[in-house]
Order: C-alpha cells, then sequence, then structure tokens
C-alpha cells in the first residue's frame, strides 16, 4: 500500500510508515488511550478496592499486556499487513483470525462514535455556559432520550474521526498523537492537581484509590483487571497490529511496547486520581455510592461535582475536552484498522474504503444512538443495545480473537516467530517472560474472563 495524496493504493509498493519512534509510541499510545481509561478505569478501581485493582492491573500490564503487545507490535511489522491479512499471511488456517479483528472495531466503532458524541456535547455546553444545568440528574436522561441532537453529534464525532483518517499515518494519525496526547496529559495534570486542593475529602478519596487493602483481593478483582487490560490497551482488536504493519523495522520493539504500556497504563491510574477523589467527595467519602454513576458516571455525577467547585464550569470544559481528546484518537485508530483492512482486501483507494465505513458505522451507530429514545424497549440478553454491542466485542470477540493469537504463536508457528523479528532491533530481554506468558499462563486467564463474562451475563456472578 502507498500513498499518492491522500489516497492509499493497495498494492505491493511502498507502505506507509510512522516518520520514528516517537511518531509510532505516541499513535499507539493513543490507540490505546480512550474512554476506557477515563471512565472504566476509575469506575471499576472504585469498585474493587481502590489500591488492590491498582496493584493487580499493574502486575497483569508488565506481564500479560506487553506479551499480547509486543506479540502484534511484531506481527504487525512482519508481515507487514493490516489485521485482516496479517493472520492469513502468518498462516492460512488462522484467517478468520483477521476476519475476527476485522469484526471488533467495527462493532465498537458505532456505539464509541455515540458516547463520543455525548463529550462533544457536554464538552459544548459548558462552552456556552450551561454548567450548572448539567450538574441536575435529568440533564444526561433529557439529552439521550432525544432523537436529533444524540444523532447530530454522533455524526459530528464521526466526521472529525473519518478527516483524520483520511489524511494518512504520518499527517493524519501521527500528527493528531503529537499534539493531543501531549496536551492530554497536561490537561489531567492540571484537572488532578485542583481537584486535590480544592475539592474538600478529595485527599482522603485519593488514599483510598492508592492505597492497597489486600482485605478486599479476590478472583473477581483479577478478572476484572484482566478485562480492562484488553479494553484500555485495545489488545486483540487489530489496532495494535495495524499499527505495527507501519512500524519501520529499525525500531526497538520492546522498548516501545514498554513506553506504551507506561503511558496507557500512566493516564489510566492519572484518571482515577482526578475522578475517584472528586467522585468520593461529592458522596461523603462512601464507596458504595461512589461506583453507582454506572455508564452515566462522566455524566451525571462528575457535573455535579464540577458545580460545587470554585472555577467548575472551566474545570468542567477542560475535563470533557480531555475525554475528547481521548475518544479522538482511540476512534482513529478503529476507523484505520478498518480502512486499512479493506484497502488490502478491495484494493481501492483510502477515501473509498474509508467513505464506505463511515457508510456502514452510521448505519450500525443509529441504533444504539436511539437505544435510550425510539429503541428503548428494545433488550438483547437483558441488555440496552449499547451495553450489547460492548459485551459482544468486548466479553465474547476481543477474547476469542487473544486466545486464538496466543495458540498461532505459542504452539503452531512457534515464540521464535515473534523474538525473530523483535531481535531484528535489538536484544530480547524479556524473551523468557514471552515464551512462558504466551504459551502457558495468557490462555487459561483468558479462557476465564470467556467463562466469568457469560456467567456475568446469566446472573450467575456479578462483575
Amino acid at each position: 500500500m502507498y500513498f499518492q495524496g491522500n489516497e492509499a493504493v493497495c498494492v505491493n509498493e511502498k507502505k506507509a510508515t510512522f516518520s520514528g519512534k516517537v511518531g509510532f509510541v505516541l499513535a499507539a499510545a493513543g490507540a490505546a488511550v480512550g474512554l476506557g481509561n477515563i471512565w472504566r478505569f476509575p469506575y471499576l478501581a472504585a469498585k474493587y478496592g481502590g489500591g488492590v485493582f491498582l496493584f493487580v492491573y499493574l502486575i497483569l500490564a508488565l506481564t500479560f499486556g506487553f506479551t499480547l503487545m509486543i506479540c502484534e507490535i511484531a506481527i504487525g511489522r512482519r508481515t507487514g499487513k493490516s489485521a485482516m491479512e496479517a493472520f492469513r499471511a502468518l498462516d492460512r488456517r488462522f484467517a478468520f483470525l483477521g476476519y475476527g479483528s476485522l469484526i471488533i472495531p467495527f462493532l465498537i466503532l458505532p456505539y464509541y462514535s455515540v458516547v463520543g458524541g455525548w463529550v462533544i456535547k457536554f464538552f459544548a455546553a459548558y462552552l456556552v455556559g450551561d454548567g450548572s444545568r448539567m450538574g441536575e440528574g435529568s440533564y444526561f436522561a433529557a439529552y439521550v432520550q432525544g432523537i436529533w441532537e444524540p444523532l447530530l453529534f454522533f455524526s459530528v464525532f464521526l466526521a472529525v474521526t473519518a478527516v483524520v483518517v483520511l489524511m494518512g499515518v504520518q499527517k493524519g494519525i501521527e500528527k493528531l498523537s503529537k499534539i493531543m496526547m501531549p496536551s492530554l496529559l497536561a490537561f489531567m495534570l492540571f484537572i488532578t492537581v485542583y481537584i486535590l486542593f480544592t475539592v474538600d475529602g478529595a485527599l482522603s478519596g485519593a488514599m483510598y484509590y492508592i492505597k492497597p487493602d489486600f482485605s478486599k483481593l479476590s478472583l473477581m478483582t483479577v478478572v476484572a483487571a484482566m478485562g480492562q487490560l484488553f479494553y484500555s490497551m485495545s489488545l486483540a482488536m487489530g489496532v495494535i497490529i495495524t499499527y505495527g504493519s507501519y512500524m519501520k523495522k529499525n525500531i526497538n520493539i520492546e522498548r516501545s511496547a514498554r513506553q506504551i504500556e507506561i503511558f496507557d497504563t500512566g493516564i489510566a491510574f492519572l484518571s482515577g486520581l482526578m475522578i475517584v477523589p472528586a467522585v468520593f467527595a461529592f458522596s461523603g467519602g462512601q464507596a458504595a455510592h461512589a461506583t453507582e454513576g454506572g455508564k452515566g458516571l462522566m455524566f451525571v455525577t462528575l457535573p455535579r461535582v464540577f458545580a460545587t467547585m470554585p472555577g467548575g464550569s472551566f474545570v468542567g470544559a477542560a475535563f470533557f475536552l480531555c475525554v475528547f481528546f481521548a475518544a479522538l484518537t482511540s476512534a482513529v485508530s478503529m476507523m484505520e484498522t478498518i480502512v486499512s483492512g479493506l484497502c488490502e482486501k478491495t484494493a481501492k483507494g483510502r477515501a473509498f474504503c474509508c467513505a464506505l465505513t463511515v457508510g456502514l458505522t452510521v448505519i450500525l451507530g443509529i441504533f444504539p444512538t436511539l437505544g435510550f429514545s425510539l429503541l428503548s424497549d428494545v433488550r438483547l440478553l437483558g441488555l440496552d443495545i449499547l451495553d450489547f454491542f460492548d459485551f459482544l466485542s468486548n466479553n465474547l470477540v476481543i477474547p476469542l480473537v487473544a486466545l486464538g493469537t496466543c495458540l498461532l504463536i505459542g504452539y503452531v508457528k512457534g515464540t521464535e516467530t515473534v523474538s525473530r523479528e523483535i531481535e531484528l532491533s535489538g536484544p530480547f530481554r524479556s524473551k523468557r517472560l514471552f515464551s512462558v506468558m504466551i504459551r502457558y499462563i495468557a490462555p487459561p486467564f483468558i479462557v476465564l474472563i470467556l467463562v466469568s463474562s457469560f456467567l456475568d451475563a446469566l446472573d450467575v456472578i456479578s462483575i
């Protein structure tokens, strides 16, 4: 695939690449950092004991997450293909994993863009001075129960995503990430410090979030942390493989993966330090109350917190701008994964494949957008439409693709397939850890996620 203007022509010629290590790391970190870090991670951390959840998550990130990330980067760089074709290039019998990798962003991008539209709406509302009204619990419900306004903001978010993808790898994705990732970090640091030192009771919430209480450690803590790892680091979604295919051969895969991991985990930790203390302070320091927000936590509870703060409208606008940055970089990575796969499969230009992706996303996105209004009575496995899309992608297809990847590299092709690619740009210091994790540790953990997810869906257990 090569780029001619803004078009990617999918033939066996020079493939577009990131300009260097910094561009790759920031782009891949941008793919990983998203709504999962800023909402889902703090919510789960508060629910599963704060510090002990952080402790378990950190261990898993440094072992399990690192293993899968370097594996996917190496697969992408070795084959030079998108996720859809990379597995076929390694072993034709595992081509189905490529289709699974394409299905995942097709499932996630529509409802992710719906939530991205919510973020734009709240950012705009703070800019026009609606901060006091947004502190009312009915504001979010009234908005999502509408029809045309949610559809409008969903379309705006999707359009912005498409424009970045159309600009290509270096001019679009890499440039966006180089601007937004440092900006996101700066905004979050500012808001975190502001909340900790201006909101009464926030420091107590910070202690709950940071200090481990091992009496709260359980099997479900591990399962929840493992599930969050997939969601947060964009593993088994085809994203990291696709970005790996744009990576130059002289860039050290192992070191880059560590840097992406540190960036992603750091943003998740900082998100918790920003959100959990504020919500705890608002809830009177009660852990149970702090985790009641569900998927509305970011849009219901936090605006109430901001409404009680001096300069709350400014802080609210800055916060939702942060969330928009994070959501956009992740949405771009998902759309790029789809477009890249379609380019290789159809031999069509980038503009055509991007337009096709946008059209299909709009069709699928209409359902979760209207899932709280015209389609509010529709239930699938007892879930509303948005939650069903989330369950199908994150609790079923992603673990299956991850399991298949482990079996392919661990037992069919052999771990040397990945090791040799990594060693092209330097020694593979974690080679033994990688081999043990991909063969013996990761597969049973992934099976545990699959089983526990279905038991949770059947109300046998509660995750």
